[in-house]
């Protein structure tokens, strides 16, 4: 009797064979995706599901453009953020962060090749527009010591050999980031190597339909892990027992319960560590009657980033009216520099046209005001006109680009800072927010 995937384990047996994003419903499935948890919460909230293959396809093609334009034979990726917006696979993606032994070779025909640990070249069997999976571009001292060049070679000469099949005449390979020793070889080859980061970056600015349907998904999630987080804050943090680490974890894991990745940094923060901003989480005992301020940087449901900031007010008494003032004019900033959004503007107009913070919180003003985001924070950079470097952001936006729009308001040797940040979708008319998580009440003095 033939043994069929449909009845064995599933994560959801009332479902035939695949989920609504066209996943396997296999609970033991090679491909990583959101559990049951996740998608009986987006049901509930009316989301529409995502169709994975034809954003898989969506990618493909917008990156396969993208060098066809550009004039170039193929596009070598090591970054394993672009690794996953090409392939859509992970394989242990924060320790490849710094011990890069994955690659992706997209040729200018759509051919597309990933080397892969050697023990797993089936992490990407599940996406047929990956052609092939080798091994063998672990280019790091670590792994392969005083014999890096001969592995570079070997590597090299691959790629060099898929792109005389694939883009015959084409000696031009952009790459994103290599290694040293990898670089040598490639140039060794006889191949012209371009900037891939520029290719990658302007590419994944502009999302399609099933991206915008993941990142609603996401962005759900991270908010519900949100709330769960500042539920715990406020029941535990007047008791004086809970750190900020405590806090910190509840998001980690509630992120991870419906299908996220990780968190990027571990910026929350407690009364006076708020400012000046960029303390990390520790293990302060978080008091009573005082302000806690976080950012999620958090990589999501479908690996994707749900980038948002908040400010809450932790107490029976009231806020300051310093503390209140300051996160009006926080709120004021970001809601005045999002009406400036719309297909065609461009950044210098915003850069031009921004809301001013007042004085007294220029110095410790955030390092923009605005900057993409998707798989990660990603191109463009929007910086504050006392900041900006003229010509390095000379474009306009689109519709499908995602920015977080946000805000840093302390003043310099003060005992608070207030952090708030939206993420922000580019329509065809203009701008839809798609954060809705609310704004404190008490510290925007409506309690």
């Amino acid at each position: 009797m033939n043994s069929h995937f449909r009845d064995t384990r599933k994560i959801d047996p009332q479902r035939g064979a695949t989920l609504g994003d066209g996943s396997p419903n296999d609970a033991d499935r090679v491909e990583i995706g959101p559990p049951l948890l996740a998608f009986r919460e987006w049901e509930e909230a009316g989301l529409i599901l995502p169709d994975l293959a034809e954003m898989r396809r969506f990618r493909w093609d917008r990156l396969t453009r993208s060098i066809v334009e550009r004039g170039y034979g193929g596009l070598l990726m090591t970054d394993p953020l672009n690794i996953r917006y090409a392939t859509d696979s992970t394989n242990m993606q924060l320790w490849n962060t710094h011990n890069p032994f994955r690659a992706v070779l997209l040729c200018a025909d759509g051919y597309m090749v990933i080397w892969d640990y050697k023990n797993a070249p089936f992490l990407s069997s599940f996406n047929p527009l990956v052609r092939e999976a080798r091994s063998g571009a672990d280019l790091f001292y670590f792994d392969r010591g005083d014999k890096i060049d001969v592995a570079a070679d070997s590597f090299a000469n691959e790629v060099r050999i898929l792109l005389e099949e694939h883009a015959p005449g084409h000696k031009r390979l952009a790459v994103d980031k290599v290694m040293l020793h990898g670089l040598r070889a490639l140039e060794a080859q006889g191949l012209e190597v371009m900037d891939g980061e520029e290719v990658t970056e302007k590419t994944r600015a502009v999302k399609g339909p099933e991206e915008i349907r993941a990142m609603r998904c996401a962005s759900h999630a991270c908010e519900t892990a949100v709330r769960a987080m500042e539920d715990f804050a406020r029941a535990q943090v007047p008791g004086g027992t809970v750190s900020e680490d405590d806090i910190w974890a509840v998001l980690h894991a509630e992120n991870i319960r419906r299908g996220g990745e990780w968190i990027e940094t571990r910026l929350l923060t407690t009364g006076p560590r708020t400012n000046p901003w960029f303390q990390e989480c520790g293990g302060r005992i978080a008091r009573n009657n005082e302000i806690l301020a976080f950012d999620t940087d958090l990589v999501g449901s479908y690996g994707i980033c749900v980038d948002i900031s908040r400010t809450w007010w932790i107490g029976d008494a009231k806020p300051r009216p310093d503390m209140i003032a300051a996160m009006q004019h926080a709120h004021e900033h970001i809601m005045t520099n999002m009406e400036m959004l719309r297909p065609g503007v461009t950044i210098p107009d915003l850069i031009a046209g921004c809301h001013r913070l007042q004085d007294k919180y220029q110095k410790q003003k955030y390092g923009c005001f605005m900057h993409g985001v998707g798989l990660c924070d990603e191109w463009p950079l929007v910086a504050y006109p006392d900041q900006a470097v003229s010509g390095a952001f000379d474009y306009a936006l689109e519709p499908g680009m995602t920015l977080c729009v946000e805000a840093l308001v302390g003043e310099e040797g003060g005992d608070f800072s207030i952090k708030l940040e939206d993420q922000v979708l580019i329509t065809e008319t203009g701008f839809e927010n798609l954060t809705r998580y609310p704004f404190d009440a008490a510290l925007m003095g409506l309690s």
